[in-house]
């Protein structure tokens, strides 16, 4: 199978990602919050929209709709990996890291109707909005994605 590595990769992201989700549910009761620092608390939330509760006051149709866009998105990215060269490693790691967080997310979205969301990062009365693991690997997948593009035009302009 091609890929192989990135999709066991994305497969222990995942796990990650349920693994903790998991502990949140299972030890902390819904908007209870622990102190870890000055800075990061661990708040279970749960989040019945999208990024930073987009869509999270709608009646419910929401959930299908997002459940129907993160499948569709989690296929495509597996067709773009498979698409990819393995000779293109930055491109595989950022694609494999946008899949497991969709793949995360999607997982708590069709199992319980929400995405639970913990880490929550502030400052004095300054507070970020609620995340999760699946968060943070989307989010760097694009960005590294991001970087491979601009590296690739500029090798394309020279």
């Amino acid at each position: 199978m091609k890929h192989l590595k990135w999709y066991l990769f994305v497969l222990l992201l995942i796990v990650a990602d349920q693994l903790t989700k998991l502990l949140v549910y299972g030890y902390i009761k819904p908007h209870e919050t622990f102190e870890v620092t000055s800075f990061l608390s661990i708040t279970h939330v749960h989040n019945y929209g999208a990024a930073f509760s987009f869509l999270a006051n709608e009646d419910g149709w929401q959930q299908y709709f997002l459940v129907s866009i993160s499948a569709i998105a989690s296929l495509a990215l597996i067709i773009w990996m498979s698409k990819t060269s393995s000779t293109q490693l930055a491109k595989l790691c950022a694609l494999s890291l946008i899949l497991s967080g969709a793949v995360g997310n999607l997982i708590d979205r069709f199992a319980l109707g929400f995405v639970i969301d913990f880490i929550d990062l502030h400052y004095q009365d300054l507070y970020w909005p609620v995340f999760n693991i699946a968060d943070i690997v989307i989010t760097l997948g694009v960005i590294l994605l991001i970087m491979v593009d601009i590296k690739q035009n500029k090798k394309v302009k020279q």
